[in-house]
């Protein structure tokens, strides 16, 4: 088969979720015999120079970046709120890429054209009009929860109600856009079954979670600073940096205070400065890490403190992948096919971090339990190879 992917930030280099979820599928689609196209936006905020993009992967995929500037215009966004359109989307079209993808769509023929994320869908039209693909909208989150989740946490009487607006223009193109598309591949059961039930008629929806392998991460257990926790994720994602804050005031002090040799390592990609300036004690702010897999590998507990977003956390996928022991939140670890207190620990308030922290200090033997246990949660449900064989199966069934 050949397919087209229609990319929201480039899938390469493969450092946060998005692309790390995109780079996953087109690796896979790759080795199992089947052509890829790339088209990506390049942004301010995932900004990537094409010539650092290895020659192998862009011999394999002819991967093109566009620039689109995706800052905010304060005229655009204040005229926004007379509008129902989504302002999230708008920022997405480009008359540059839509340009680029006709002449790609003129020059090959393909048999899926596959849309990542709700973003890339103000291009739907343009495929229809010079293709026969199949369209896929790959879901990787229910775009307006996560601005409602903000809206819900956010005090702020004037930010709240804008919040909310961004939270019902986003719900209101993501309930016309399914009748436009020949399916949708969700992330999740949960986003899975959200589609099903806006759709009257059989349009096809599965769910596809990130794959993860095992074997890619090391584990060398000997290595790990115990006890020490860590949080990695990027920060330049609202839901990472407020549920990171939230921690900061509401759990580290009492945790310090019943631990004060305990560290705490964040790390992840757009540090913002208060966070680069903390003088927190004991408080590593590490920023960009190089290699992830040697950070997971070298630190003990993963601390994932999200209350908003939607989709899958794929740091939670790696973490357990490497065999991490997690403590994450109800929403953090939606959509995961966990088990609480197997191979995952699950708390919502101060006081249950701070509890479930404190167990896996005072017992080590189930901190070592939890993290093997979510290990095998990975290689038993979350293999690439077998992702990618319904994926195909799925393009299959679009194509008749």
């Amino acid at each position: 088969m050949k397919i087209l992917f229609l990319c929201n930030k480039s899938p390469w280099p493969p450092k946060e979720g998005a692309p790390m979820a995109m780079n996953m599928l087109i690796e896979g689609l790759l080795s199992a015999g089947h052509e890829v196209k790339i088209l990506a936006v390049n942004s301010f905020k995932y900004k990537i120079s094409p010539e650092k993009i290895p020659v192998t992967f862009r011999e394999k995929t002819g991967i093109e970046l566009l620039d689109v500037d995706l800052r905010i215009n304060p005229l655009h966004a204040f005229l926004n709120l007379f509008s129902n359109e989504s302002y999230h989307v708008k920022r997405f079209v480009s008359k540059k890429f839509r340009q680029r993808l006709i002449e790609v769509l003129k020059a090959s023929s393909f048999d899926v054209v596959q849309l990542e994320t709700l973003f890339m869908c103000p291009y739907i039209d343009t495929v229809r009009l010079h293709s026969g693909a199949a369209i896929v909208l790959r879901a990787h989150n229910i775009e307006h929860r996560i601005w409602q989740r903000i809206a819900d946490e956010t005090r702020n009487p004037v930010k709240k109600w804008y919040l909310g607006h961004l939270a019902r223009t986003l719900k209101r193109y993501e309930e016309h856009i399914v009748t436009e598309v020949n399916g949708i591949a969700a992330i999740t059961p949960t986003d899975a079954e959200y589609f099903r039930n806006l759709i009257a008629g059989p349009l096809p929806v599965i769910d596809l979670p990130f794959g993860a392998d095992p074997m890619k991460y090391a584990n060398p257990s000997h290595t790990v600073e115990y006890p020490s926790i860590f949080s990695l994720g990027s920060m330049n994602w609202i839901p990472n940096l407020e549920g990171i804050r939230w921690f900061l005031l509401n759990v580290w002090p009492d945790v310090h205070k019943q631990f004060p040799d305990l560290k705490y390592y964040l790390a992840g990609r757009g540090m913002p400065d208060w966070m680069r300036n903390l003088k927190l004690p004991n408080v590593e702010v590490v920023g960009e890490v190089e290699d992830a897999g040697k950070f997971l590998a070298s630190k003990a507990i993963m601390i994932v403190p999200l209350f908003s977003g939607s989709g899958i956390r794929i740091k939670i996928i790696e973490g357990m992948a490497a065999g991490k022991t997690i403590i994450s939140t109800g929403i953090g670890a939606e959509g995961i096919r966990y088990a609480n207190h197997e191979n995952i620990l699950i708390a919502n308030a101060p006081c249950e971090f701070f509890d479930m922290i404190s167990l896996c200090i005072a017992n080590k033997p189930l901190f070592e339990k939890i993290g093997k246990q979510a290990r095998i949660l990975i290689q038993t449900s979350y293999s690439p190879q077998n992702l990618i064989r319904n994926l195909l199966a799925f393009y299959k069934q679009l194509a008749g």
